[in-house]
């Protein structure tokens, strides 16, 4: 999943950039303030186990999927407990620390991909070349480089991609007098993401009671970006944020949202967002494949068959993520064998059969299957099909070792500033510049 923020290289076959969201740390007792919590299979740590930690974020999956249970009745050695944080900025910055002291860090850390190439230009020493101990055809050619140093060092195994879509929910359309049929719908914003806001208008003119269109202009933004070939940083390297054409356009679709009343001005992956999503408080959603499951866990039973899936205006990759090794684990062998498990095209599918989670190894994509109880929540929609074709045709994107912090800037001090606070949209952007200066240093 994402956190607060959330965000290649194009694919022969299902490309896809991506990004998903990751982990907590390893040895950490207490993370409560931050949203963290620990989680496991079934087994307790025994006498004479190996208790291998693997530090995530958001809903990963892998415990939901009932991988960790799966893995610890193959080895009955091992014991697999998962520490949780839930945003991403929270996450990251301890991980770095705990890196750079030698200690502290999980067996496995996950890493999202918005932070993967500062972790290759800056911390691959820290970790094990998984790149050895893989047949590392298995993987996208895109998404394996982001995860490799330019002489060649694997840091880590990517796990989804985040191809786009726009989860609904069609009683609450129903309600407001819009189409429903997802078909139908998509065909309305089909080629822009202004034309998905500009729906919202028409929606807040009959909207049920206490709901709004979307759940944040934030989340607009991170789907309308995560469509754009130049983000934060050109083909060579070079910081374009403040030139970039692809953040103008994001930044004018999301303004849009920010001073209208269409927005329910929550803040993604905070507590009031996952009520908002238990309260039918929206009824659109930005939706990269990774979201799915996290909808079926935030809205519950009440929402099942009141969401609905249709294609995004554009293709887009929002997520996608890694796990690395630690060197300094003290259970390295044994943490890479998970490691690779997990990430292994058998895994990658039994997560995507539970919670839609799209795979980055193209072997498990011919027999792709939602589960059951996933199609039916989402109103039986071809998620298969509508992930795989935005897969297809994301563009090629340019990533650099600040996109996350940028993001950050962007999403959680700009857009707030104008969505929640009231300031203009000149002095949300004056605000975000200032935050990005600072975190490259100018």
């Amino acid at each position: 999943m994402r956190t607060s923020t959330r965000r290649s290289r194009r694919l022969v076959a299902f490309a896809a950039v991506a990004a998903l969201t990751t982990g907590v740390l390893a040895g950490c007792a207490n993370d409560s303030d931050d949203g963290s919590s620990k989680s496991g299979g079934g087994n307790g740590g025994g006498t004479g186990k190996t208790t291998l930690t693997i530090g995530t974020f958001g809903v990963f999956g892998y415990k939901q999927a009932g991988l960790y249970d799966e893995y610890m009745k193959l080895h009955p050695d091992i014991t697999v407990k998962e520490n949780v944080t839930t945003r991403t900025d929270v996450y990251w910055p301890k991980v770095l620390t705990r890196l750079q002291a030698g200690s502290g860090a999980d067996d496995i850390q996950a890493i999202e991909v918005g932070n993967i190439t500062e972790a290759v230009q800056t911390q691959a020493d820290k970790f094990v070349d998984l790149g050895k101990e893989v047949d590392k055809s298995q993987w996208l050619d895109w998404k394996l480089a982001q995860a490799t140093t330019k002489d060649g060092k694997t840091i880590g195994l990517g796990t989804d991609i985040g191809p786009m879509a726009i989860c609904y929910r069609k009683d609450l359309f129903e309600k407001a007098g819009l189409e429903t049929d997802r078909t139908k719908l998509a065909a309305q914003w089909k080629g822009d993401w202004a034309k998905y806001v500009e729906l919202g208008k028409e929606y807040m003119k009959k909207a049920p009671s206490g709901t709004k269109y979307v759940d944040s202009a934030s989340s607009v933004y991170n789907a309308a970006i995560g469509g754009e070939t130049e983000m934060y940083y050109d083909q060579d390297g070079n910081v374009v944020w403040d030139k970039s054409a692809g953040v103008k356009k994001s930044w004018n679709v999301a303004m849009t949202v920010a001073t209208s009343n269409m927005s329910a001005k929550l803040k993604q992956f905070d507590k009031p967002w996952d009520q908002g999503f238990a309260n039918g408080t929206f009824a659109t959603v930005a939706c990269p494949a990774w979201m799915m499951g996290y909808i079926q866990e935030k809205s519950g039973d009440s929402g099942k068959g009141n969401w609905d899936v249709a294609a995004a205006p554009t293709a887009a990759n929002w997520g996608g993520s890694f796990i690395g090794v630690p060197t300094a684990g003290k259970h390295q062998k044994e943490a890479v064998e998970l490691a690779k498990w997990l990430t292994a095209p058998e895994q990658q599918a039994k997560v995507f059969a539970k919670q839609a989670s799209f795979p980055s190894t193209p072997s498990a994509y011919p027999d792709l299957k939602p589960a059951a109880d996933t199609t039916a929540y989402f109103s039986d929609a071809p998620i298969t099909q509508i992930f795989s074709d935005s897969a297809n045709t994301i563009p090629t994107q340019y990533h650099g070792a600040k996109d996350q912090p940028i993001l950050s800037a962007i999403t959680d001090i700009g857009i707030l500033q104008v969505e929640q606070k009231g300031k203009t949209p000149t002095q949300g952007w004056d605000a975000a510049t200032k935050e990005i200066k600072d975190v490259l240093g100018q």
